[in-house]
């Protein structure tokens, strides 16, 4: 995860991103792998990330393809944020985490291809 975590780090800095912006695609991108690690692969730390990443001329896409079990976010309830810590269980923030720091998030399950996701940042502008 360290070497997507420098590859995404660069390809920010290359599309002209802001510092603030570098640091919400890098916390996306390592919590996004590390939910692929931890729920499409079992947390066995066995099978393949693929990220690509690609500078448009308003940011940054950041497509990450796992071919674990089939991802639905649609079957993901939105956290209760009213809940106390000492009540809330332990995890499910993560997906609403990466949609608050990214501007546009797609997911797409396919049998030939399995899970694909697709992390959007754009620049500010008068960056």
């Amino acid at each position: 995860m360290a070497a997507i975590g420098e590859f995404v780090t660069r390809a920010a800095e290359a599309a002209g991103l802001n510092e603030r912006a570098v640091y919400a695609v890098q916390m996306a991108v390592d919590e996004a792998c590390s939910n692929i690690v931890e729920h499409a692969y079992g947390g066995e730390g066995r099978g393949d990330i693929e990220c690509t990443c690609r500078v448009s001329d308003d940011g940054l896409y950041v497509i990450l393809r796992d071919r674990g079990r089939p991802f639905d976010p649609a079957g993901v309830p939105p956290p209760d944020l009213d809940v106390g810590l000492e009540e809330r269980d332990v995890g499910g923030l993560g997906l609403y985490f990466i949609r608050r720091l990214m501007d546009e998030v797609h997911f797409e399950f396919r049998p030939s291809s399995g899970n694909t996701l697709t992390l959007v940042k754009r620049r500010e502008r008068g960056s």
